[in-house]
């Protein structure tokens, strides 16, 4: 007598999974995946405005470093070369845009090439920009031959965009003055000038700023009669 061969039943913990949980596990990697992307792309909104922020600060510092250096090193007036510091100059081709006095001051850079000294003479000017951005451009222009016999045209550099105006104040040893004369004042040239640029308002940044405020000591003292003026301290540049 046969018997039936015995078909094999389902053999223990080898069963697949349910459709159930097939989909409660699709459910949870999708929100995994989910809180993962939300967390990736903070951090990379983050990343984007810290690097636009040190952008947009790097040029600031910079042209904050020339100005300071440039009234760290001021001349005291006298002599041929150097002329009076005043707010409005008297004897000297208004350029356009002008938005501080001359300053003589003594960060030329010495080049075999070229005959001129260390001294110089600077103004910062607001001009308008050459590209479309709010505001207007920060300009130093220098002349370095300060014996030309007619007045040259300075050489143009360019520190910062989008600054809306540019401001200098002058302290006399008691309070802070909006105008300075260096051919009435007592004491020549004040205690410490102060700058204060306001940035301007744009599409990115509507809401007003306060202003970036810069104080710089004045060190630098006219000569006694018979001696030499000497000028503040600091650093070289160009």
């Amino acid at each position: 007598m046969k018997t039936a061969p015995l078909r094999p039943g389902p053999t223990p913990g080898r069963q697949g999974f349910t459709l159930l949980e097939l989909l409660l596990a699709v459910m949870v990697f999708s929100v995994v995946l989910l809180s993962l992307h939300y967390v990736f792309s903070g951090a990379l909104r983050l990343r984007n405005r810290v690097a636009a922020t040190l952008e947009e600060s790097v040029p600031l510092e910079q042209a904050l470093a020339i100005v300071r250096r440039d009234l760290a090193n001021l001349a005291a007036p006298g002599g041929t070369l150097v002329g009076a510091l005043q707010s409005v100059p008297t004897n000297l081709t208004l350029l356009p845009g002008r938005r501080s006095p001359y300053f003589f001051t003594t960060v030329g850079v010495l080049r075999e090439d070229t005959p001129w000294p260390a001294l110089q003479r600077v103004v910062y000017r607001l001009v308008p920009p050459t590209n479309d951005v709010a505001g207007l451009d920060l300009i130093r222009s220098v002349t370095r031959n300060l014996l030309a016999p007619v007045e040259e045209p300075p050489e143009d550099q360019f520190l910062l965009e989008g600054v809306e105006e540019l401001a200098f104040q002058y302290h006399d040893g008691t309070q802070w003055r909006d105008a300075w004369d260096s051919t009435v004042e007592p004491t020549v040239l004040p205690a410490a000038i102060k700058v204060q640029l306001f940035p301007a308002r744009g599409r990115t940044n509507p809401a007003y700023q306060e202003p970036i405020e810069l104080v710089v000591p004045v060190d630098a003292r006219p000569a006694a009669a018979g001696g030499t003026a000497n000028a503040s301290g600091g650093g070289g540049g160009s």
